[in-house]
């Protein structure tokens, strides 16, 4: 065994802050990343037919992958991989071995199914410990974990598990009712809770309505997961829930919320890279880009048995943030995902990407709105409608008032991209809130 896989062992135990992997020396993560990645190499080519014919028609064996730095010889992987593998065509280990079998959230087109081994579970417990311990959670804290998917989704089981591990009490109270979420927060004095953002900006519309002031509540975290959120959702929240609220990063074909997390100085998620390794690559070539470049974060694992997958492609842009982190962990940063690749769309010939709504939203009302983007065709020609939920913070009893905000509102969208959509106030509430993936698009062209 070599001094970087003793350094940070294979065998998974309780956290312990001083001894975690989150600093260990890079040289030696370097050594444990190039160890784990020949391992991975071996087992899909000898265990799984569709990547040993791949790597077969690259003229590639096991043994030409000696380093991380022979990583990007190998192919990518997609989610058509895995929907095409459907139900466990990539499967690398007996169905014996496996532990656990889910369908995760967040997926399109065509089902797909993630497997653990009890080692993957317990490896999947581990980083939701370094991700809830970067947020500042801890023993002794109350956890409520309303996030949707105690069954064949991946958000809930895993928190849940990676939370007991940790040793705060945990509330496994998942999705729905807020009123009922109010009240446990309430009567359990709850300290953190974990959700979608979307979700906690719906309680905390309720707790307004109801007359609850969150920020007279124990509540001092939330660590919220499965969407993408902006830095003013965060502020917003802060400020009215008199909290801090964190990042935790997933990506459901391979474990779901764990992959990375904040820490204290909510600046960049540092990935868990002895377990993910990270590459950022240019979505359209796939060619590698350099720190601080955005693309597409690919990520292969390092330590899954029953599903590994190399050089997955996440379809999430990013970049890398060079610059070590003050928290003193050696663990790489990268940007808060703030897009994915889906979040773009083509319109009257021009792409045009929801940053740029949002922030022609921004402009106007001083935040972001819940909108949804939906997409027709007329007479062949393409159409696209915004529609903006008229919160509290902007609403008007006053016809013209509204007819002003809307045609402001139109106008910075078509400043911001360069073509003129139609954009329409609706109702609050109207847009129907997510418990998994946030989804800003619809589409309805050939419909």
């Amino acid at each position: 065994m070599s001094s970087a896989t003793s350094a940070v062992s294979d065998t998974v135990a309780a956290f312990q802050p001083a001894s975690s992997p989150d600093y260990v020396p890079r040289e030696q993560l370097r050594d444990l990343q190039s160890h784990r990645l020949r391992q991975v190499v071996r087992q899909t080519y000898e265990q799984v037919a569709a990547y040993r014919q791949r790597m077969q028609k690259r003229g590639l064996t096991p043994e030409a992958i000696r380093t991380i730095d022979d990583l990007g010889q190998l192919p990518f992987t997609s989610q058509a991989d895995l929907s095409a593998g459907y139900p466990l065509g990539l499967l690398a280990v007996p169905l014996a071995q496996v532990a656990r079998l889910q369908h995760p959230s967040g997926t399109a087109g065509q089902p797909i199914v993630v497997a653990y081994t009890r080692r993957d579970l317990d490896v999947w417990t581990e980083v939701v410990v370094r991700s809830l311990a970067a947020c500042g959670v801890g023993p002794g804290d109350i956890l409520q974990n309303a996030c949707g998917g105690y069954d064949l989704f991946t958000d809930g089981l895993g928190l849940h598990a990676g939370a007991e591990r940790l040793g705060a009490t945990v509330i496994p109270i998942s999705g729905g009712d807020a009123d009922r979420q109010l009240m446990v927060l309430k009567d359990c004095g709850v300290s953190a809770i974990c959700c979608p953002p979307s979700y906690f900006l719906y309680l905390l519309e309720r707790a307004e309505k109801t007359g609850i002031d969150l920020r007279g509540l124990p509540l001092r975290a939330a660590a919220l997961v499965t969407e993408s959120w902006s830095e003013s959702i965060r502020q917003r929240i802060e400020a009215a829930a008199g909290i801090k609220a964190y990042d935790i990063y997933g990506v459901p074909e391979l474990i779901g919320p764990g992959v990375g997390a904040e820490c204290g100085h909510q600046h960049g998620l540092h990935l868990w890279e002895d377990h993910f390794y990270p590459e950022i690559v240019d979505p359209a070539t796939g060619q590698p880009l350099p720190d601080g470049q955005e693309g597409e974060l690919v990520l292969t694992t390092l330590s899954r048995e029953a599903l590994p997958l190399i050089r997955f492609r996440t379809r999430d842009l990013t970049a890398v943030i060079a610059e070590p982190c003050p928290c003193g962990r050696t663990m790489r940063r990268i940007r808060r995902i703030g897009r994915h690749g889906e979040d773009m769309f083509v319109v009257q010939g021009v792409t045009v990407r929801l940053s740029q709504i949002e922030a022609a939203l921004r402009s106007v009302t001083g935040l972001v709105p819940d909108y949804l983007v939906v997409l027709t065709q007329e007479q062949g020609l393409d159409q696209a409608e915004v529609q903006v939920e008229v919160t509290p913070q902007i609403i008007s009893d006053r016809v013209s008032a509204m007819e002003a905000l809307q045609g402001k509102l139109a106008q910075e969208v078509e400043h911001m991209l360069g073509i003129r959509v139609a954009v329409r106030l609706v109702e609050p509430r109207t847009i129907q809130r997510s418990r998994g993936q946030g989804k800003r698009v619809v589409d309805q062209r050939g419909a």
